[in-house]
């Protein structure tokens, strides 16, 4: 099987620091739906794994964050394609749980679903909590430079990071 990851806010759709609350807030980037479907008809299985703390927080229902990644799968299936298996961790920072990033819980969750090793398997991500979470579990750390991305890459990141524009070079180097 050949597994790809993604966070979602900052990689797939725009990200905003008073959180994505609304499904009319949820935009794509541009180019980043296209690419999930390219990379699905390529044989590709496209998982998602996010943190959602503004479910604790109380910025927005289960009920919307269903309804973004409806949207996320009807947009992707509109251009022949498929999004995988949505994780997403719905904790505030301070809760404990094993899922937020940096912690690896999403990702484990993603391998136990398909039945598979992460050794290597590529974790997109525009934080540095994605790419800690993704060399947690012996996954391959790769920022885009969209959502937080840059500020992420000013800071450093780690050694064996892939950096790619946004999710459509990614797409383009896996296909």
């Amino acid at each position: 099987m050949k597994l790809l990851i993604l966070d979602r806010d900052g990689v797939i759709n725009h990200d905003s620091d008073a959180y994505i609350k609304t499904l009319d807030e949820w935009v794509p980037i541009p180019g980043s739906v296209e690419a999930i479907a390219q990379l699905s008809k390529a044989g590709w299985t496209v998982a998602v794994a996010t943190n959602q703390s503004g479910i604790a927080r109380g910025y927005y229902a289960l009920a919307t964050l269903e309804a973004m990644h409806a949207r996320l799968r009807a947009l992707v299936a509109e251009q022949g394609g498929e999004v995988g298996h949505i994780v997403y961790c719905p904790h505030g920072p301070d809760e404990g749980c094993d899922c937020r990033k940096p912690k690896p819980g999403m990702l484990r969750a993603i391998a136990q679903h398909y039945q598979v090793g992460l050794e290597g398997v590529w974790f997109v991500g525009d934080s540095k909590g994605d790419l800690e979470a993704a060399l947690a579990v012996g996954a391959q750390p790769v920022l885009v430079k969209t959502g937080k991305g840059e500020r992420t890459l000013e800071k450093g990141v780690p050694e064996t990071t892939l950096i790619f524009d946004d999710l459509a070079a990614i797409a383009r180097e896996l296909i």
